[in-house]
């Protein structure tokens, strides 16, 4: 596979991602290909994904060195170029990255060989009645010691607007879109659609629409399912309702859900990603919906998503199940499997599907 210039995104805090950069520089310079730092962090004003990429040149490989945090900085970026995005896993608790760091050189080889699979992830994409802006006092007490803010969505001109239809913006979101309180001590009233009809009208602290993707994150932390990164929907999740029915509703990816602010609510803020993008007061509304485009990740092999699951949140078999015997084995057996189970995504067996190394 052709790369003709990566475009690296490296959480400069931590040492270790800072030592792959150098590392990821040198197997650039030794295969003559371009390498630009992608500096999300930097002082000053910060810059919308397409001056980003622009600014690096284009790149047709994102490179993100730290967490799930960069990785969601570098899958911005790549969304916006069309680009590959391969994360390097410097994280403690996340589930986006995919290489050891001590294996970069030799995922960016497998990448250069074509050894790799592309994965595509659903991202969404929203309308919304009015464009979405920070006012400027609120902007100013967020950079407190947080640095730059994106800057306000861009409108998406080839789209039509007006009418019921509201204005698209030029959003992308890998793992959701929340809308919140901005007061700790009024929550937000919000009306709620699914596919155009009224789901109900809650009261709570936030509601959020969530990929597969996502569902292990915010979602996750309030109450919501996990769900296969390989499926297709939208999660919605309320966060601390003040109502009876508080789970969530997994809907299919052709039904937009729709976030309304009704008269009484306090005003509401606009989170993508996790970084405030907007305001909305009462009257305004978002309508979230599955992007046209879709994530490129960069697999070296079979992703054990639940493997993971299991390591990364700590899973415990129950005391009863082990109580008269042994921990279940694992699966699959090393035979080989059925012709009628060949479609089957299962994961590799122990001793296959290893990280290059």
């Amino acid at each position: 596979m052709t790369v003709n210039r990566i475009g690296l995104v490296v959480h400069g805090g931590r040492t270790e991602a800072v030592a792959a950069a150098r590392a990821v520089r040198e197997w650039c310079e030794e295969h003559a290909v371009g390498c630009s730092d992608i500096d999300v962090w930097r002082q000053g004003e910060r810059h919308s994904a397409r001056e980003e990429v622009d600014a690096a040149g284009d790149p047709d490989l994102i490179v993100t060195l730290g967490g799930d945090g960069t990785f969601l900085r570098g899958a911005r970026l790549a969304a916006e170029n069309d680009a590959l995005v391969l994360g390097v896993d410097l994280g403690r608790v996340g589930f986006l990255t995919e290489v050891p760091v001590s294996s970069v050189r030799a995922a960016l080889d497998a990448v250069r060989d074509g050894r790799i699979t592309v994965e595509s992830r659903m991202l969404l994409t929203m309308r919304a009645s009015c464009r979405l802006e920070v006012p400027a006092q609120m902007e100013a007490l967020l950079r407190y010691g947080r640095g730059p803010m994106l800057p306000p969505p861009r409108v998406r001109s080839e789209c039509e607007a007006g009418d019921n239809w509201g204005v698209a913006l030029n959003v992308t979101a890998l793992n959701d879109i929340v809308v919140e309180k901005l007061a700790r001590d009024r929550q937000v009233s919000v009306g709620v659609y699914l596919s155009g009809r009224l789901l109900a009208s809650y009261s709570a602290d936030a509601l959020l629409v969530a990929t597969p993707t996502g569902s292990t994150a915010y979602s996750f932390a309030a109450g919501g399912p996990v769900v296969s990164p390989r499926a297709e929907g939208l999660v919605f999740t309320p966060v601390a309702p003040h109502m009876v029915f508080n789970r969530s509703v997994v809907a299919a990816p052709d039904e937009p859900i729709a976030l309304r602010i009704l008269d009484r609510s306090g005003q509401a803020a606009v989170s993508i990603d996790g970084q405030l993008r907007g305001v909305l007061s009462a009257g305004d509304w978002i309508g979230v919906y599955a992007a046209p485009r879709r994530l490129k990740a960069v697999r070296l092999g079979p992703m054990d998503f639940y493997g993971r699951l299991r390591e990364r949140m700590n899973l415990t078999d129950a005391p009863a199940a082990l109580a008269d015997g042994e921990a279940a084995p694992l699966w699959p057996v090393t035979t080989p499997r059925p012709a009628d189970l060949a479609h089957l995504a299962l994961p590799p067996a122990p001793d296959e599907g290893q990280p290059p190394s």
